[in-house]
């Protein structure tokens, strides 16, 4: 195939192509077009594979500024809850130890010294890391007489 003929077919496929892609990559994609011909690749082959990028640019949905902006406002929302949870739920079992409520009355009075307060190790989240301090929180601590 001449020249003339394979650049005339080239240029047609690229025509195929939406104006904003041609504007912005036209110039480049004529110039592959005639290096890869240059050095053996039939015009045929170039040609087939630009008609079928055209057609893709043509099928795919670009995406609009406005679904970027709310696909960002949306991203940015998700990671603020997503921060906000993970702090709540690192604050949650140390709150709900310090709030639990025991019977009113003389139930408190231990004898002896004060033992440890049922349960509250076994929470979540409470267990000490490896190699940190192990710390028991005593109940009965009152100032008042049994």
């Amino acid at each position: 195939m001449d020249d003339s003929r394979a650049a005339r077919l080239v240029g047609a496929s690229l025509r195929c192509y939406p104006a904003r892609w041609r504007r912005r990559h036209g110039e480049e994609a004529a110039e592959l077009a005639s290096l890869l011909i240059r050095d053996g690749r039939p015009a045929g082959s170039v040609a087939w594979s630009y008609l079928a990028g055209a057609a893709r640019e043509w099928l795919m949905p670009r995406p609009s500024r406005r679904v970027s902006a709310v696909a960002g406002a949306l991203l940015a929302a998700a990671c603020l809850l997503g921060v906000s949870a993970g702090l709540l739920a690192s604050a949650g079992p140390a709150r709900a130890a310090a709030s639990t409520s025991q019977p009113r009355g003389h139930s408190q009075c231990r004898p002896g010294s004060p033992g440890p307060v049922p349960g509250l190790l076994a929470a979540p989240g409470l267990l000490p890391a490896p190699g940190r301090a192990h710390v028991t929180i005593r109940g009965g601590g009152h100032d008042r007489p049994c």
